[in-house]
């Protein structure tokens, strides 16, 4: 996929997705990256974010953080800081803020594991809008190490078979993705 300009967009490569949602999805990420000057902008109503599953795979366990805005426990990740224009950095860095976790890495590869078209809820200094969330796998040889980076933003282990019970449909897609890359 490339954008108007014919630059290579090397973190998406290849990428088709799978299921007609997530390539309704891939379509709006097209037309953004076609469009937007930059794509990663807050200020844009659709803008793309990028997150991370994080696996302690000998025990099949995801690390969730607890976020106060959705009132949910949710994947790592979020917002490219200004100038990042690659999702996997914003996912890695994302991640290892939020957890404490030093030793993170891509699992099996820095691959795009899911891409999805979130509606966040606006609040009284940002309006409602949506994340275009790329999503990747990463993995922790130390899952005790965990430090939250708020006592406002709580972490915990869970069992992925679980988590994907109680995740939101596209969360737990994206975990029933980590288990067969688990299982192979």
């Amino acid at each position: 996929m490339r954008s108007d300009g014919g630059q290579a967009l090397s973190w998406l490569g290849d990428y088709e997705g799978s299921g007609e949602q997530e390539r309704e999805d891939l379509e709006r990420l097209a037309g953004l990256l076609a469009e937007a000057p930059d794509p990663f902008a807050r200020s844009s109503p659709l803008h793309v974010t990028g997150s991370a599953i994080v696996l302690d795979p000998p025990t099949h366990r995801v690390l969730l953080r607890w976020h106060a805005r959705q009132h949910d426990w949710l994947q790592l990740g979020g917002h490219a800081e200004p100038g990042e224009a690659d999702p996997y950095a914003t996912a890695l860095r994302e991640a290892t803020e939020e957890s404490g976790l030093f030793d993170l890495s891509p699992f099996p590869g820095p691959v795009i594991c899911h891409v999805v078209v979130v509606p966040v809820q606006g609040r009284e200094d940002e309006p409602a809008h949506e994340h275009v969330d790329v999503r990747y796998l990463l993995t922790t040889g130390s899952p005790a190490a965990i430090r939250p980076e708020s006592p406002l933003a709580p972490l915990r282990w869970s069992p992925l078979e679980v988590a994907m019970e109680l995740a939101a449909a596209n969360l737990a897609e994206t975990m029933r993705r980590a288990l067969r890359v688990l299982s192979l």
